[in-house]
């Protein structure tokens, strides 16, 4: 009874998904493009069937999927793969990792009609989901059609546990015969009250720190610093989202009370967010630079925004103090493997 009171719910959310796909692509482009694969309206290339499948929702999971997408390709170097995500960024992501090693398509949404065409294009022979995404009509579906399924790297919150609690019996029948790859004992623990089968949980640690440092990152970092001063007094607040930007801003004000040729280098967690954090830097009267637009921050620059994919790396290896995220949040706090470059402390 609760699974088709959630397909229904699905349908009756689904025109107002669309609204919320069309206002965002008013804002940003890219949510206009390739619409029809959020409904499993795609036209995969040749040699599909018997695919291995990854899905990895947005930029932070596409690059923890990267060292588990280049293992399958070392192991089944014959087997196409295909990598699915929900966001733009995550796609670029994609595309700027992996290239044409893989075939990149949005997951569709939940809905029965739009899962079922999705598999039916694709038949993967194995679905690896990325962290915490719990579709149950995707899961469903996979079961019916004999598809193993796994999720890797598998988080899970004590917050979204309880958003999960009201739909429980739902999400225990879809988990059946899932195997879980958790993070940690406590992400294990959760998966188990959520349902999922003791028998088929593991950890297996997180994905992210089998991602290696690229190996021109310090040395890349090293030649930033000549060019704005090795002594100069740098920190990056990496991966904000909305309101921690502004918060990072503030600290820097105070910062440079103490160190007035402090430089702060600010990169938003999402692209649209980008020309939002340099306005606001310009706002508060901060001599401000951008990847884009100066390449390089000059000594007269107090603020320099990292407004472009990929490149973060160097920037921690120049950098003497790093913050990530959920730092500026109560939530507070992330783990620090992307900030392993960094010169000093990390938060």
């Amino acid at each position: 009874m609760l699974r088709y009171l959630y397909i229904l719910v699905m349908y009756l959310v689904t025109p107002l998904i669309v609204l919320r796909l069309l206002t965002r692509g008013m804002r940003y482009g890219n949510y206009h493009r390739r619409w029809p694969e959020r409904f499993g309206v795609f036209e995969p290339p040749a040699g599909m069937p018997g695919c291995l499948w990854v899905h990895a929702v947005s930029v932070g999971e596409v690059n923890a999927a990267e060292p588990l997408v280049k293992a399958l390709r070392a192991d089944y170097p014959r087997a196409p793969l295909v990598v699915t995500t929900v966001t733009p960024t995550g796609s670029a992501r994609v595309h700027q990792l992996f290239g044409d090693e893989v075939f990149h398509v949005y997951l569709p949404y939940d809905l029965p009609f739009a899962v079922e065409r999705f598999l039916q294009r694709l038949r993967p022979r194995l679905a690896l989901i990325v962290e915490t995404e719990i579709w149950p009509n995707l899961y469903f579906a996979c079961r019916g059609r004999g598809i193993p399924l796994m999720i890797v790297n598998a988080r899970l919150s004590e917050r979204s546990l309880r958003g999960y609690r009201p739909l429980m019996p739902l999400l225990r029948s879809a988990l059946r015969g899932v195997r879980v790859a958790a993070q940690s004992r406590t992400d294990a623990a959760r998966y188990r009250l959520l349902g999922a089968d003791p028998e088929l949980i593991t950890i297996s640690g997180n994905l992210k720190f089998d991602m290696p440092v690229p190996y021109d990152a310090v040395r890349i970092g090293e030649e930033l610093r000549q060019g704005w001063g090795r002594l100069r007094p740098v920190w990056i607040a990496a991966s904000t989202h909305e309101g921690e930007g502004q918060a990072a801003l503030e600290a820097h004000l105070k910062v440079l009370e103490r160190l007035p040729d402090a430089l702060l280098l600010i990169a938003a967690r999402h692209p649209e967010r980008f020309r939002m954090v340099e306005h606001a830097a310009r706002g508060l009267g901060f001599a401000t630079a951008s990847r884009s637009t100066d390449g390089v921050p000059g000594v007269a620059h107090r603020v320099f925004v990292i407004d472009s994919m990929g490149e973060l790396m160097p920037f921690f290896a120049a950098s003497d103090v790093a913050s990530w995220a959920a730092a500026w949040r109560r939530s507070g706090g992330t783990t620090c493997w992307s900030r392993r470059p960094c010169r000093g402390p990390c938060w």
